[in-house]
């Protein structure tokens, strides 16, 4: 389903997309544009996450006891 939304641009901004994208792409190009932008900003947001739980001190924590476990069972053959 796609929606409608309305944009406000500047002047040279409005006519420099008139002049360089062919018509009918606008639409496609803004949408394109939305994707990757959203996918930077999740993946920033992913980034900020891990290096956050990488200094987490519970998680550091936890770290240390599955570190005891990771050869729990594991017998030298």
């Amino acid at each position: 389903m796609k929606k409608n939304i309305n944009l406000n641009l500047e002047e040279n901004i409005y006519q420099e997309v008139r002049r360089s994208v062919p018509k009918g792409q606008v639409s496609s190009l803004v949408n394109n544009f939305f994707k990757e932008y959203l996918k930077k900003q999740k993946k920033e947001k992913l980034i900020a996450g891990y290096k956050s739980a990488a200094k987490s001190k519970v998680v550091k924590e936890e770290d240390k006891i599955w570190e005891g476990s990771i050869e729990d069972g594991i017998e030298n053959e």
